[in-house]
């Protein structure tokens, strides 16, 4: 595990203490012109350069912002397929952060880093937008595991692996429902809806298991990460969301299972 103390340790040269807005993995560390780019934004310079450093080292371009507003302007000014967002900074708190960038940026994804635990926050970063939260001190090897999660789910959801010829996505059709993986869009019947990334995911979830109850466990394990509390009602709250936008009779309750999706 990496705690605060662990990673003060690691010594910084005159060059990454300044931080330039993005440093490129060298060849050797297996970076290549179509690398992945995330920000790192966080208050402590340590954490910073030792996450950047393990990052570099798996191929991946790295950015830096030592506080929420120099975050916030560089992740508006370039393109990062992965922000890792630090709740507490000085000058603008890491959930300001969070709601003006997806205010921009609805499709950004981001990955909360904070040393707050407590599932009330975690369920509000969610709520929010936030694509995945991880507590400090943390793991470095569970941290790259969920970045290589989420960018290969947001690459599937952006329809990435198109077969040859193919003009749009993946379109998944159940009954009367329509998903439109490329564009998070759900249609029934009445015109195209756009739905969030979560909202997205729970249902596509959902109609992947047609004509099953989908246990709440599942859904939380599958559309927001593991390490969540069961009792946490963020499923319930995205379900509702759900059914406000396409119709209440779409995700029926199945007491004491969880949701399904209603076939029509």
């Amino acid at each position: 595990m990496i705690s605060h103390q662990a990673a003060a340790q690691v010594r910084l040269t005159e060059s990454e203490m300044t931080e330039p807005a993005l440093t490129q993995a060298s060849l050797a560390d297996g970076a290549d012109p179509g690398a992945r780019r995330i920000l790192i934004v966080d208050d402590e310079p340590n954490i910073r350069s030792f996450i950047g450093r393990a990052l570099a080292a798996a191929g991946y371009l790295t950015g830096f912002a030592g506080s929420g507003t120099e975050g916030l302007r560089r992740a508006l000014d370039s393109h990062y397929d992965l922000v890792i967002l630090d709740l507490v900074m000085p000058d603008m708190d890491g959930c300001s952060v969070l709601d003006h960038l997806l205010r921009a940026r609805p499709d950004q994804t981001v990955m909360v880093l904070s040393c707050v635990a407590d599932v009330a926050t975690k369920v509000d970063c969610l709520e929010r937008g936030a694509k995945d939260y991880l507590t400090k001190p943390f793991s470095l090897a569970e941290l790259l595991a969920r970045i290589r999660v989420r960018l290969r789910e947001d690459a599937h959801l952006r329809g990435d692996a198109l077969r040859p010829g193919e003009a749009g996505g993946e379109v998944i059709r159940v009954g009367s429902l329509t998903l439109d993986v490329a564009r998070l869009v759900a249609d029934i019947g009445q015109g195209p809806v756009p739905l969030t990334r979560l909202e997205f995911l729970l249902l596509r979830e959902l109609a992947e298991h047609s004509g099953q109850a989908v246990a709440k466990g599942k859904l939380l394990a599958s559309v927001w990460g593991y390490d969540f509390d069961p009792g946490s009602n963020v499923v319930d709250v995205c379900v509702r969301r759900l059914r406000s936008k396409l119709g209440f009779d779409l995700i029926k309750t199945v007491r004491g299972e969880g949701y399904q999706l209603a076939i029509r």
